[in-house]
């Protein structure tokens, strides 16, 4: 495995590894995340497969932060003077995702629907919310970093699958 990492990477032209890196960088920022990293890595050029593991690690390295510490530090910063307003912004987003997914599902369907708040991109719903939602609801770490993943590369499948289609079939149309 080590060994053909390595030829991998050899392969790669510094230009090549500036976008992965852009990529990877981009799918760790909130609202970005992965949805937006995937339509820009493939812009760049970068092919689909490793730029979805690329942007799928990107955007899970925050969830075990976000799990452990977002809830602490928004609760603590809601009633800051000059932070508190954006704080409590996240933190009722964050507990409104936690109700959505507590109706959607109940208690013993919860991993699957965070599997599939994660998974489909629609805005809010990615790995930044959900994470902070399951959170909120106290659901294990392990269930929630499983259902989180597998709803990542689900949503970088969905969007990259739509962009690349979407991009091909506009330069069809064009040329």
């Amino acid at each position: 495995m080590t060994e053909w990492l390595s030829q991998v990477i050899a392969q790669l032209t510094q230009n090549e590894i500036v976008k992965y890196v852009i990529a990877f960088f981009l799918s760790m920022v909130p609202i970005i995340e992965l949805r937006g990293a995937m339509p820009v890595a493939t812009t760049m050029g970068l092919d689909f497969f490793p730029a979805l593991i690329i942007c799928v690690i990107g955007n899970m390295l925050p969830v075990p932060i976000i799990y452990f510490f977002a809830r602490k530090v928004l609760i603590w910063g809601a009633d800051k003077r000059f932070i508190g307003k954006i704080f409590r912004f996240f933190l009722e987003k964050g507990e409104k995702a936690g109700r959505k997914l507590q109706k959607a599902a109940g208690r013993r369907g919860l991993f699957f629907a965070l599997l599939l708040f994660v998974g489909i991109p629609i805005p809010g719903t990615g790995a930044w919310t959900g994470t902070l939602g399951a959170s909120f609801l106290n659901m294990g770490f392990k269930s929630t970093v499983v259902a989180v993943c597998l709803g990542v590369i689900m949503a970088g499948i969905i969007v990259g699958v739509t962009y690349t289609g979407a991009f091909s079939l506009i330069k069809e149309l064009l040329v």
